[in-house]
């Protein structure tokens, strides 16, 4: 799939002027998940502060900002893997599909196997090949062994590795290339079935040539799959998402359509950011 190439335009600096209260948002059709005026606090400190955003479905979405911004503290948010940090709360509602991520009734386990997550690192467990993308299927009851080979016979065809795995299957994954880990880790995240694959940075510890692999990979698993990259590269952003967001000291700025946000954006510290004069 041929990746989007945005030209983003210099232009003469802006000076200070009063942010409209209704900032744009895409349209919210087939909106697959609903964040509303949500906020993540690490004790006193809100790092997420009241985002309002709605994540349409079979489309990726980036997540853009400095460092420090809040964007990775939102998307472990949205899999509740802030849970295990202490002194951690949220306000405001997140909502998967009309259920709210935090609501009384929810079942963690079961909202990470429809929330997939893929982290900045390779991180595959020090096993083979087979058992780290057998690992989710195994825990929610699949045994049998040829349901097991079908599903990881899948799973590596979709993040594109089956054909260099294929004959390492009983192979520690250890052993693999960083690249090939990390599509590894995708795998693994894509053997459970999830709805929705969050990507915190994936590409940041991995070269040029395996970076052009997942960003391949990410464009594949549009339409099948709602996908969530955050990413600190721009071009990246531009390159592979359908929607961008503008996060700055843990606001939501701007939520707009990739092409819109990088060559017409209408927030002042959006063409600030995204023309280098601040981040």
């Amino acid at each position: 799939m041929p990746k989007r190439a945005v030209v983003v335009p210099m232009r003469e600096p802006t000076g200070e002027s009063p942010e409209p209260e209704a900032r744009p948002q895409p349209q919210e059709e087939r909106a697959h998940l609903h964040i509303e005026r949500f906020s993540v606090f690490y004790h006193d400190n809100e790092a997420v502060r009241k985002v309002t955003m709605a994540i349409p479905a079979g489309q990726v979405t980036a997540i853009i900002g400095p460092s420090g911004c809040g964007k990775s503290t939102l998307l472990r948010a949205i899999n509740r893997m802030n849970d295990l940090i202490p002194g951690c709360r949220t306000a405001g509602r997140l909502v998967l599909d009309g259920q709210d991520v935090y609501g009384p009734r929810i079942d963690v386990t079961a909202l990470r196997q429809r929330v997939g997550m893929v982290f900045q690192k390779p991180n595959p467990f020090p096993k083979s090949v087979f058992d780290n993308v057998a690992f989710g299927p195994r825990i929610h009851g699949i045994r049998r062994k040829s349901d097991l080979a079908g599903i990881v016979e899948q799973s590596l065809k979709r993040a594109a590795l089956w054909e260099e795995a294929k004959d390492r299957l009983s192979e520690n994954a250890l052993g693999l290339s960083g690249g090939q880990q990390q599509r590894l880790c995708i795998a693994r995240a894509l053997a459970v079935q999830p709805e929705l694959l969050l990507m915190d940075e994936p590409t940041s510890a991995l070269d040029p040539i395996a970076t052009d692999r997942i960003e391949d990979l990410i464009g594949e698993l549009r339409g099948d799959y709602t996908v969530v990259i955050v990413t600190h590269n721009m071009q990246q952003a531009a390159r592979v998402s359908d929607l961008t967001a503008f996060m700055y000291l843990g606001e939501l700025i701007e939520f707009d359509s990739t092409d819109k946000l990088f060559t017409r954006p209408s927030q002042p510290r959006t063409q600030d950011y995204i023309t280098g004069r601040f981040g």
